[in-house]
Parts: structure tokens; C-alpha cells; sequence
């Protein structure tokens, strides 16, 4: 099958790349390469990925309307899988009109490219931040998103709309999925398990928000690839699957089991809650175990002493 990427070269584009090259699928990717974070760390995935078969890339903004156009007619890819996007809760309380321009415009325009190349299957990658301060867990696929609490999550709430509309009006097949607190090797060096692993391993203090309840339904990346390629192979007009792990780990766990597995003790600093953080996320994924075959395996600590490994290995490599 032949495959177009966005965001391939990310930290969950690169693993679904190397994934479906392994399948033996021609896959191209498009990502802009932004400095969200270091660029060369999104280069050092390329070259991962390269590593594995050869890939197509294109350097590309997805919200140049014109160039996407071009590249999905000149590839024709079969299927879309759409995980471009700016993404963390914080920093789009900064920035919203970037969240709003790449996240609704972009997807927007990936899916114009889809439905004029007659794409057969698109995949979108959505975010367990749709479903805001719901009162009830575990959160599922039926529940009303109504109160998003971030500009993130609203740009990911318009983009499953616009998927549906696509679905409805032109017989697009989409699949959206809602990822759960995605982390493991080559996570993004913003996110908070490599961050406290980092400080931790050097001995430097970490800055923990609220007071250690909060939980998060952290989903290892090997579980998510799976759930990605079950979705695309998934045969459906328009449907939304949560991909977690469904154990949220509290943040006083979080920081308990990278102790452990690092081997040092963390001194933290406790800080006040931030704006646009919920309490809990916690996926019902009875309905993506029964459609798709998802069966997340992998425990938390595994993850974890995964996660370390990688990052003490690249470390090395680094220095």
C-alpha cells in the first residue's frame, strides 16, 4: 500500500514509518521539520527510519494549501495518516491562533488533498484533551465533548468535526483516534517522563504541578503503533477509537517508578496547577479491543525501563 505521513518524522510518526516499512508498504512523509524542538532530533528519526527501507520526504508545511495539493496528486497515496500537528496543552494557551492555523486549517487541507486524490482511508490522529473536565471515567468514545479546557484540544475537537463532515459528504473513509499520554524511546524532550529522567539522572531538582493525584493513562509507543495500523486496515465509513492504555498512573507514581528505574531518588519542587491541565485521563478501549483488535501489552514500568535504556544509550552516543 502506498502510505503518506504527516508528521512522520515525530516521535509517533517516525515509530508508525518504521512500522509499515517493516510491512513491506511504500511510505512517504511529510513534516516541516519546526523547531517545537530541535529539529536535528527529528533528523536523527529520519535517519532511524531510513535505517529500516527506503522513504520518500518532503519538507513541508501542511498548511500550504498548494503544495500539498501537488505532492498528494503526485504521489496518489492509498491512504492518509494524519499525525502532523502542533501538539501540548501549555504551550497553546500561549500561541492559539498557530494551534488553530496548523491543527483545524492543516487538517483541513489534508483532507481536501485526500478527497481530490480519491485517497481510500484516512487515519487522524486526535487526543484524549477532547474530552476536558469530564465528570465520569473512564472517558469513552460516546461521551459530549463540551468543555475543553485548553486551545489544543478544541483544534483537535474541530479537526474529528471536519473529519466527519469529509466522511459525510465525500464517502471518505476516516478513522480518528484519541492517543493517551503517548510515551516511550524517542519521546518529545518537552513531555514530562523525559524531562524528570533527564533531571533525575544528572541530580538536578524536577517542578511537579499540583499535588501528586492528577492521573494519566500513559500508552507505550509499541501499543499505539499497533493501534495505528489496526485503524488503517480498519474497514469503516467514520469511526473514533480511544488508544490507552486504561491504568492512569497518578504523577507521584510517575515519578516513583522512574526512581526506581533510574536508581536515584528525585527531589522535587511542588508547583501549583497549571491552567488547562485536567485531572485525569482514563480511556474505556472496550470498543477499539473489540473492532480493532487492540490489546495494549505493555505495563507501565516496563515502559518505563524501555524508555530508559533508549534514552541512556542516545545519551551516550550524544556525549
Amino acid at each position: 500500500m502506498r502510505i503518506l505521513i504527516t508528521g512522520g518524522a515525530g516521535f509517533i510518526g517516525s515509530h508508525v514509518s518504521e512500522q509499515l516499512l517493516r510491512l513491506g508498504h511504500d511510505v512517504a512523509i511529510v513534516d516541516e521539520l519546526n523547531d517545537y524542538y530541535s529539529p536535528d532530533l527529528k533528523r536523527a528519526n529520519l535517519a532511524a527510519v531510513r535505517d529500516i527501507g527506503n522513504v520518500a520526504f518532503h519538507q513541508q508545511d501542511i498548511c500550504d494549501r498548494d503544495a500539498m495539493f501537488r505532492i498528494v496528486e503526485e504521489y496518489r497515496p492509498e491512504s492518509i495518516i494524519h499525525l502532523a500537528a502542533r501538539a501540548g496543552v501549555r504551550p497553546s494557551l500561549e500561541q492559539p491562533f498557530l494551534y488553530e492555523q496548523v491543527n483545524v486549517h492543516g487538517t483541513l487541507v489534508m483532507l481536501e488533498a485526500a478527497r481530490r486524490a480519491g485517497v481510500r482511508k484516512f487515519v487522524f490522529a486526535s487526543s484524549s484533551s477532547v474530552y476536558g473536565i469530564s465528570s465520569s471515567v473512564p472517558f469513552t468514545e460516546d461521551d459530549p465533548l463540551h468543555q475543553p479546557i485548553s486551545p489544543y484540544a478544541a483544534t483537535k475537537i474541530a479537526g474529528e468535526k471536519l473529519c466527519f463532515t469529509y466522511s459525510h459528504l465525500y464517502k471518505l473513509p476516516v478513522t480518528a483516534l484519541r492517543f493517551f499520554t503517548v510515551y516511550g524511546p524517542r519521546q518529545r524532550p518537552d513531555l514530562a517522563i523525559r524531562k524528570f529522567t533527564e533531571l533525575i539522572e544528572q541530580g538536578r531538582p524536577i517542578s511537579a504541578f499540583g499535588d501528586g493525584a492528577s492521573g494519566r493513562d500513559y500508552t507505550f509507543i509499541a501499543d499505539i503503533v499497533q493501534g495505528v495500523l489496526s485503524a488503517l486496515f480498519h474497514d469503516c465509513t467514520f469511526e473514533v477509537f480511544n488508544l490507552g492504555n486504561s491504568h492512569p498512573i497518578t504523577l507521584t507514581e510517575m515519578i516513583r517508578v522512574i526512581e526506581d528505574v533510574v536508581g536515584k531518588k528525585a527531589t522535587v519542587q511542588w508547583l501549583d496547577a497549571q491552567p488547562g491541565d485536567v485531572p485525569i485521563t482514563y480511556a474505556d478501549i472496550s470498543k477499539a479491543k473489540k473492532l480493532l483488535g487492540y490489546q495494549p501489552a505493555t505495563s507501565f514500568a516496563a515502559g518505563i525501563a524501555e524508555f530508559v535504556e533508549w534514552y541512556r544509550r542516545v545519551q551516550h552516543v550524544a556525549a
